[in-house]
C-alpha cells in the first residue's frame, strides 16, 4: 500500500502538476520521438567541429528554428533563445490550453541555464579580428544577447508574455531548478501558469570544449555514438550537448478546471550546496539533498520506482554520485536506476529537465529506459537494479526521483508522482 504523500495532503490550489512538455534533444524534437529513441537505444551524439578547438563529438539538435520565429527574430536573437522559444511554444501547444485567451500577465517564465553570453562574446571577438579589433564594428545587439535573462526574455517577446521572466543560473542543476522555481511561484500565487525548465546552447562556445579538455574531462571515442558512457569502467569524460525542455506547470485546481491531461505531480523537491570544492562533488551533500526531497514528499526511499541519475561520464563524478545513491537507497528491491546522458551527452542547463521528461512516460508504459554504452560496469558504480543497455519492464511506476548536480557544489532533486 502506497502511503499518502505530503503533496497529496495539500489543497488543490497548492498542488502543482505538469500539463505540457516541449523539448528538443540531440535524439528527438518531441516527447514521443525522444521517448521512442530512449527505448530503442538511439544516440544523438555525432562528430562535431568548432573553431579553434577542432574536431570532437557533441550532442547537436536538429529542430525547426523557423517554426515559431520570423527571420528578424533569428537574426537578432541567440541560439539559447531559439531553443527556449521552440520548446515553450511546443509545450503550450502540448498543454491544450486556450492560449490566445490566457491572461499573459499571469504567466511566468523560469528557465534554468548553466551559462549564457559566452557564445555571443566569442562570435563578436572572432568577427572583430577581421577588422583589426576595431570596436566600432562591435554589434549593437551584443548587450541584449548576453544579459543573463536573455533566453527567458526572448521567449517573453516571442509569446507576448507579460508576467515575470528570468533565468535561473544553477550550473547543471538548472533544469530541476527551473521546475522548482515555477512551482514555488505558483504556490505564492505570483502566476497561474509557469513556463519552466532549462535550455542550453553550450556546444556553440569553443571555450567549454577547451576547458573540459584541459581538465581531462572531455570524452573521446572512435565511435561518436558511444562516447557518452556513464558508469562504464573505461569512461573518459563529458560529451557536451545542446538542447532544451520546457514544462507547462499549473496548480491542480486550474488544471482540473480546464480538463487538462496531467503528466505527473510534483511530490517533493530540494536544493542544497556542497560548499567543499569548485568541481568535485560531495556525496554526503548529494545524499542529504535526496533525503530532504524524500522527507518533503513524505516518502521512504524504497517507494521510488525510478531514479534518473545525473552521472556525466567523468571518472570521479559518477563514482561519487553512486556513493550517495547507495547511502540513500541501499538495496531497495523495486528501485531502478538509469541515465539519459548516455544517449544525448550533457546538455548542461537543460539536462535535468530533459532527463525528467524522458522518464515520465514510465507512468504509462511501465518501462524504465536503460543507460547505454556500458560494456564493462565500473565496480565503483555498481547499483542494485541499474538498468543497462536494454529497457526493463518494471510494472506500475508511481514515483520518479530526478537528480541534477552542478559545479560549485549546487545540487537539485525533484520527485514526480504518477497522477
Amino acid at each position: 500500500m502506497i502511503a499518502t504523500t505530503e503533496a497529496s495532503r495539500l489543497p488543490d490550489n497548492q498542488r502543482v502538476v505538469i500539463t505540457g512538455i516541449g523539448l528538443t534533444a540531440p535524439n528527438g524534437n518531441s516527447l514521443p520521438e525522444f521517448r521512442e529513441n530512449l527505448l530503442e537505444g538511439r544516440s544523438g551524439v555525432r562528430e562535431y567541429e568548432i573553431r579553434y578547438f577542432g574536431r570532437t563529438v557533441a550532442g547537436t539538435c536538429q529542430f525547426e528554428v523557423s517554426r515559431h520565429q520570423a527571420r528578424k527574430e533569428l537574426r537578432r536573437g541567440t541560439r539559447a533563445g531559439s531553443v527556449g522559444i521552440y520548446c515553450s511554444n511546443e509545450a503550450v501547444r502540448d498543454s491544450g490550453m486556450d492560449w490566445p485567451n490566457v491572461d499573459k500577465s499571469r504567466v511566468g517564465i523560469y528557465l534554468g541555464v548553466t551559462e549564457h553570453g559566452n557564445v555571443e562574446t566569442e562570435n563578436e571577438i572572432h568577427e572583430l579580428k577581421g577588422y583589426d579589433y576595431d570596436t566600432s564594428f562591435w554589434s549593437h545587439h551584443h548587450n541584449p544577447r548576453t544579459v543573463a535573462n536573455n533566453p527567458a526574455g526572448e521567449v517573453a517577446l516571442n509569446m507576448g508574455i507579460t508576467g515575470p521572466h528570468y533565468t535561473i543560473g544553477a550550473a547543471c542543476a538548472a533544469g530541476n531548478a527551473g521546475l522548482i522555481q515555477g512551482a514555488q511561484m505558483l504556490r505564492l500565487n505570483e502566476c497561474d501558469v509557469a513556463v519552466c525548465g532549462g535550455v542550453s546552447e553550450s556546444i556553440h562556445t569553443f571555450g567549454i570544449f577547451a576547458s573540459f579538455h584541459s581538465q581531462g574531462a572531455l570524452a573521446e571515442h572512435g565511435e561518436p555514438s558511444r562516447a557518452s558512457r556513464p558508469f562504464d569502467l573505461h569512461r573518459n569524460g563529458i560529451v557536451v550537448a545542446e538542447g532544451g525542455c520546457v514544462f507547462i506547470v499549473e496548480r491542480l485546481d486550474d488544471a482540473k478546471r480546464r480538463g487538462a491531461r496531467i503528466y505527473g505531480e510534483l511530490a517533493g523537491y530540494a536544493m542544497n550546496t556542497d560548499a567543499t570544492d569548485f568541481v568535485l562533488p560531495n556525496p554526503d551533500r548529494q545524499a542529504e539533498c535526496m533525503e530532504l526531497a524524500l522527507k518533503r514528499a513524505g516518502l521512504a526511499a524504497e517507494q521510488i520506482d525510478i531514479v534518473s541519475t545525473h552521472a556525466t561520464g567523468t571518472v570521479s563524478g559518477d563514482a561519487q554520485e553512486c556513493i550517495a545513491l547507495r547511502r540513500v537507497f541501499r538495496n531497495a528491491p523495486r528501485t531502478y536506476f538509469n541515465n539519459t546522458k548516455s544517449f544525448i551527452g550533457h546538455s548542461m542547463g537543460a539536462a535535468g529537465a530533459l532527463e525528467l521528461a524522458g522518464n515520465l512516460d514510465a507512468f504509462q508504459d511501465g518501462v524504465c529506459h536503460p543507460t547505454i554504452n556500458v560494456d564493462e560496469l565500473d565496480p565503483e558504480c555498481a547499483l542494485n537494479n541499474l538498468v543497462l543497455n536494454q529497457p526493463r519492464e518494471i510494472g506500475k511506476a508511481t514515483y520518479i526521483l530526478n537528480n541534477s548536480f552542478g559545479m560549485l557544489g549546487i545540487n537539485s532533486v525533484a520527485i514526480i508522482k504518477r497522477f
